[in-house]
């Protein structure tokens, strides 16, 4: 009876295990690869999946894992597994010195972007798929940045991630893995090569400011002759309209003058005509007058010699005497 209940129990133990074995959950994202004998049978998608015990197997594969150490160094290690993770994954691979084409030997880094889209590739096309990978890319790596020298390699990033994403993409299609982009991390020039840079850098700084300094002292001269040149203008203007309004002065005074003494004249005129004295004369005469007591005036004795013809002119004195008298 005893013994009738251990077989029982070996039986029923027997039968878990082999249901076990034979019953496969995988997670989303994920997938198994099964060998039927030795031989390609399928591929496991995500949730519940039955396989034969013991004669299906999951094929073994390697993943490469990046791990912080103690002192914060990273170790990468290589790990067997039967998981293979669909999901975009990326690689970081450690620095390499390359040369460009100048012959200047840099350290590069790069980070790979890439997704298993073929796990029946993935397994049976290459041997260990991560060390290949890092392989191709380190090989693809310098035959883009031997065709650039150093100036070029440290400007041009996004067209060097270009290439080396088509020449990496191409080359692991038969892999069954698809890589989305390339991105390099750092690019380190020798200590001699970074001084030099950072001299002509420097150098570089002060042409430009140097060329500032000129174009802001050309702008000073160009803005300092042009306000002269206004200031000037507008002086010239200001003497220009002062001499205009100056003339127009003196035209204006010159006409009221003659103004006045046409008003005077005529006045003159109404006075003596009740004398029956010409007007002409009259003022002849005044003006006769006037002369000789500008050439008698002063303490020098002066002979003054007046014309004949003046003495008719002075003969119209005593008329007009009679007309201040009136």
């Amino acid at each position: 009876m005893n013994y009738t209940i251990f077989l029982a129990i070996v039986i029923i133990a027997l039968a878990i295990v082999v249901i076990w074995a034979g019953v496969k959950v995988v997670p989303q994202s994920e997938t198994r690869v099964v060998e039927r004998l030795g031989r390609f049978h399928s591929v496991l998608g995500p949730g519940l999946n039955f396989i034969v015990p013991f004669i299906d197997r999951p094929k073994t594969i390697y993943t490469r894992r990046v791990e912080n150490a103690i002192g914060g160094k990273t170790i990468v290690r290589m790990t067997a597994t039967t998981v293979i993770d669909l999901r975009e994954q990326v690689y970081d691979f450690p620095s390499q010195q390359v040369i460009t084409r100048d012959n200047v030997t840099t350290e590069i880094n790069a980070l790979l972007y890439f997704q298993i889209v073929d796990p029946k590739k993935a397994v049976y096309e290459i041997d260990n798929l991560p060390n290949a990978i890092e392989k191709l890319t380190q090989t693809s790596l310098r035959n883009v940045i031997g065709e650039l020298e150093l100036d070029e390699t440290l400007t041009s990033r996004d067209t060097i991630n270009s290439k080396l994403q088509v020449i990496l993409d191409d080359a692991t299609n038969k892999w069954g893995v698809k890589v989305n982009r390339v991105e390099l991390q750092d690019i380190t020039p020798p200590a001699s090569v970074r001084q030099a840079m950072e001299k002509q850098m420097q150098a570089e700084r002060n042409r430009r400011a140097e060329i500032l300094n000129a174009e802001g002292e050309k702008q000073s001269r160009i803005l300092r002759s042009e306000g002269e040149k206004a200031s000037q203008i507008n002086q010239a203007e200001a003497i220009k309209q002062a001499e205009i309004l100056r003339a127009e002065g003196e035209a204006r005074a010159i006409i009221l003058n003659a103004e006045a003494e046409a008003e005077a004249i005529r006045r003159v005129a109404e006075a003596v005509s009740a004398t029956q004295t010409d007007p002409a004369t009259y003022i002849l005469a005044m003006k006769y007058i006037d002369t000789l007591r500008e050439m008698t005036s002063g303490q020098d004795n002066k002979t003054v010699y007046i014309p004949y013809e003046a003495s008719s002119v002075l003969s119209s004195i005593g008329s007009i005497k009679n007309l201040f008298n009136k």
